[in-house]
């Protein structure tokens, strides 16, 4: 079997509302995924699916490009089972670049299931779980807003709510606060200040202050390349701090591990240049002895198959994850969607990632405006 063609499409899809209003956190607001949706086609007909997923600068249109300049010139006529020489010449022709890799290389795990006939799970050695327990992010809103959003969650069976910060201290705190008291006793309620911290001392004393409401853990309070306030944070707090922006490719993770920077890693199928890869991740953080969760940009539904076929084959997924980035968005792009029950994501049926496309969704996120 041999790669022909490599397809690129640009997809906009709208993200739902938060609080009647376009969705904040501190990296900005996000009211459109401009994603991209990769088809690798060969010469038996088969065809694998991939997503190129972002929250940052570089985008679907951008991504696509990527793919179609650099990626794919490199792969074509390539035996697509051949997945870790492909990664290896896509790292070669596009240093760093993760996220355009990610959405190939998905594709290609995607190949290999179809052309042998299993799940992509099942490649990466089996499963060690039937399902994945899943956390559920509250963007920034009043504190009010914030502890109703969150009770939903938890009365829909999100075990995990994500207090996103980066609004204030006091906001902060008072929001941590007022969803501790919505949601109580027997929820976790995680902290996501997604790098807003302006200094660990700053972050040290957000901790103490949220003490009280027992908080489960502090995500990325620093900018993602200050590992070594992000260690005095982790040497200063009685709570697991995790590292996720600072954690892209393995040789992140690496980095992170030898500056005792963090107690858990945020693994993302994206960032860190596609499913081998995080996986890689997975196995460092074992050795380290740390925990690790899944982590979403969100993804729409090929990019959060693809996370949970991981999940359910790695043994140290430790936290509950975000492996449901597809319900932040008003469609997933699937002819099928994905099984979501009670705060748990189960992998879809059928070889590889066990998706495919919704033909007429898939029309209508392309033709779709990019937002200005």
């Amino acid at each position: 079997m041999k790669i022909t063609a490599i397809e690129t499409t640009p997809v906009f899809v709208p993200r739902l509302p938060a609080f009647g209003a376009v969705p904040r956190t501190a990296l900005g607001p996000s009211a459109v995924s401009e994603h991209g949706i990769v088809q690798v086609h060969t010469d038996e007909g088969l065809t694998g699916l991939g997503e190129l997923s972002s929250v940052f600068a570089r985008r679907g249109p951008l991504l696509c490009r990527d793919v179609d300049e650099r990626l794919a010139p490199a792969l074509i006529g390539r035996d697509p089972l051949e997945l870790t020489r492909a990664l290896r010449a896509m790292e070669t022709r596009l240093p760093d670049g993760q996220l355009a890799i990610a959405g190939v290389e998905m594709a290609l795990w995607d190949l290999a299931g179809k052309a042998l006939g299993v799940p992509v799970y099942t490649l990466l050695g089996g499963r060690v779980r039937d399902r994945i327990p899943l956390s559920y992010s509250v963007p920034h809103g009043e504190p009010v807003e914030m502890a109703q959003y969150a009770l939903e969650r938890a009365r829909e069976g999100f075990r995990t709510v994500k207090v996103k910060t980066g609004q204030g201290m006091e906001t902060d705190v008072e929001a941590v606060r007022q969803v501790r008291e919505a949601v109580g006793a027997t929820h976790r309620v995680r902290v996501d200040a997604n790098m807003a911290m302006r200094s660990a001392k700053e972050a040290i004393r957000f901790v103490e202050r949220i003490m009280d409401h027992d908080p489960e853990m502090l995500e990325q309070p620093m900018p993602a390349h200050d590992l070594k306030a992000m260690a005095e944070v982790r040497a200063s707090v009685s709570i697991p701090v995790m590292a996720d922006e600072s954690i892209g490719h393995p040789r992140d993770a690496m980095e992170v591990i030898r500056r005792e920077a963090a107690d858990v890693l945020n693994v993302y199928v994206t960032e860190s240049g596609g499913i081998q890869n995080a996986a890689r991740i997975f196995t460092l953080a074992e050795q380290a002895g740390l925990g690790c969760m899944i982590g979403s940009m969100p993804e729409l539904g090929i990019g959060t198959a693809a996370q949970i076929h991981l999940g359910l084959a790695m043994p140290n997924l430790d936290f509950d994850s975000d492996t449901c980035g597809s319900l932040y968005q008003s469609e997933d792009l699937l002819a099928t969607p994905l099984r979501f029950e009670s705060g748990f994501a189960f992998a879809p049926e059928g070889p590889g990632l066990g998706v495919e496309l919704d033909a007429d969704a898939f029309a209508r996120a392309a033709r779709r405006s990019p937002p200005p």
